[in-house]
């Protein structure tokens, strides 16, 4: 087994001869024929990929928030932004609209991100084939599109996959502007920036590599216009962002203070999380740094591996401070750049058909992780849904509802619950001073004296932890007397770690 040491110079895989930029730098020759429309049955075959039994596993608890946020009214969403998750706005906006014409069924709820995949592999082929050769570009759209975590990310209802779309155009769009820069080619990737700024600020950490990847053009070219156009570019595009940065920086104690703060051992985690499956990483690392071995041709890989690891170093060392944002679904977009080098490593591979068995084998290794990925419960149980099923049985018009919240607010068992009720369910949250969407956030403002909340309130329905004879099982100890003072237990049912209970009124 050998690799091509020439594979990037020469552009390995193509017919035809690598082509010089304006500066010198050898780049593979433009697309022709079915080659240019390589990057087409990419993204059918990942959006394809995501979308296969998407509608399957139930939401898990960041994707119920999205729903919550998403059906709400436009200004009602706006409020809550003021007041929580302003980093995922953007989003909530987007799959809001979304809702209101394709409906919130789970399958329309994660279609959009299984478009924004294939979008991004678009761009995964589209900058193999600028910096390497269609081989290249072809093992890494089959590469990218059967990723377990891109499978994941695809079919899950949260901005994550938007996030790595748009930092993978911007990659490309950065690449294809720095071989002839001009306002028009930086226009373009003024708007990705943006847009991965707005989709989630941790993915501004891309910059950082870019900008390197633009200080060693310079060092070679000493263009000064390059630096100059890239500078404006960037100051242009962040200008909608730092709005959102000062926003989410007075909500950030409140939403990720639980993130823990990264050891060395970290970061082996998330680089086996980045590709959902600890066997695909291992094989992605080993691939990857073959492109780096080349005698020639060593600066594509040397830009795209910057692309990769340093805004996972740039995280660790951020989060060593008070704050920490070290999660492999906030890094998730570097994982594109890993793809890529990867790729390159399998096609220089000789004999040829060594690097068709070497990608047949990584794309075989995820294939259990991509069969978990479609089973009920591998984000969330049925607990919610069944819940949902025993209440709306026995439902009557006026029925009150008490969901466990509490210290337990963050498993949004109401959420899971009322997702799945019929329209014709309509439950009064009897613990609720007010709504969620009163008081223009995720969750409700619970009374301070629960009995007084009750009212007339003559049935309620109780949904807690089971694994307990205690029907109000960890609820906070004044709703539990509220309850147990004026309301007898007429039915209980444990709907796996859930217990539904039925309670009316006695006095």
């Amino acid at each position: 087994m050998t690799t091509s040491s020439t594979a990037v110079a020469a552009g390995a895989g193509s017919d035809r001869p690598a082509e010089n930029d304006g500066a010198g730098h050898r780049t593979a020759p433009p697309a022709t024929g079915r080659a240019r429309f390589d990057w087409l049955w990419a993204a059918v075959l990942t959006f394809a990929a995501a979308c296969a039994g998407s509608g399957t596993p139930n939401l898990w608890r960041d994707e119920l928030a999205s729903w919550n946020a998403a059906v709400r009214s436009t200004g009602d969403l706006v409020e809550m932004l003021g007041n929580v998750d302003a980093v995922s706005g953007l989003y909530y906006l987007l799959l809001h609209g979304w809702i209101s014409v394709f409906g919130d069924s789970p399958t329309m709820l994660r279609m959009p991100s299984a478009l924004a995949m294939a979008g991004a592999a678009a761009f995964v082929v589209l900058t193999a084939r600028t910096v390497f050769d269609r081989r290249t570009a072809v093992f890494a759209g089959l590469l990218f599109a059967l990723l377990p975590s891109v499978t994941r990310y695809g079919q899950e209802a949260r901005s994550y996959a938007f996030v790595v779309f748009a930092v993978t155009a911007a990659t490309w769009l950065l690449l294809r502007a720095l071989k002839r820069p001009s306002p028009a080619r930086w226009a373009p990737y003024a708007v990705a920036v943006a847009a991965a700024g707005l989709f989630h600020i941790v993915s501004l950490l891309f910059l950082l590599p870019h900008a390197l990847i633009v200080l060693m053009r310079w060092r070679q070219d000493r263009r000064g216009r390059t630096l100059v156009g890239y500078a404006l570019t960037v100051a242009v595009a962040l200008l909608p962002v730092v709005p959102l940065v000062l926003l989410g920086q007075r909500q950030v104690g409140r939403q990720i203070s639980w993130i823990k703060t990264p050891h060395l051992r970290s970061i082996a985690e998330v680089w086996d999380a980045l590709f959902g499956s600890p066997l695909i990483a291992l094989a992605i690392a080993a691939f990857a740094l073959l492109p780096l071995a080349w005698s020639r041709g060593r600066r594509p890989a040397v830009e795209l591996a910057l692309v990769g690891a340093a805004p996972i170093a740039a995280a660790w060392v951020v989060s060593q401070g008070s704050t920490s944002y070290f999660m492999d679904r906030y890094l998730l977009f570097t994982m594109p750049a890993w793809v890529v080098l990867a790729a390159a490593g399998l096609a220089a591979l000789r004999p040829r058909p060594v690097g068709v068995a070497g990608l047949a084998a990584v794309i075989l290794l995820g294939l259990p992780d991509q069969r978990q990925i479609r089973t009920e419960t591998v984000k969330s149980g049925r607990e919610g849904e069944e819940a949902a099923a025993v209440i709306a049985k026995g439902y009557r018009p006026g029925d009150g509802f008490v969901p466990v919240r509490g210290a337990d607010t963050v498993y949004m068992t109401d959420f899971q619950v009322e997702y799945s009720l019929p329209d014709r369910v309509e439950l009064r949250d009897v613990f609720a001073r007010r709504t969620a969407v009163q008081s223009d956030d995720l969750f409700p403002v619970e009374c301070e004296q629960p009995e007084q909340c009750l009212g007339t309130t003559r049935r309620v329905w109780v949904v807690t932890w089971s694994g307990t004879p205690n029907p109000y099982h960890k609820l906070p100890e004044a709703q539990a007397r509220a309850l147990e003072k004026h309301y007898k237990v007429v039915q209980k049912t444990k709907v796996r770690s859930l217990q539904v209970t039925l309670v009316e009124r006695v006095r």
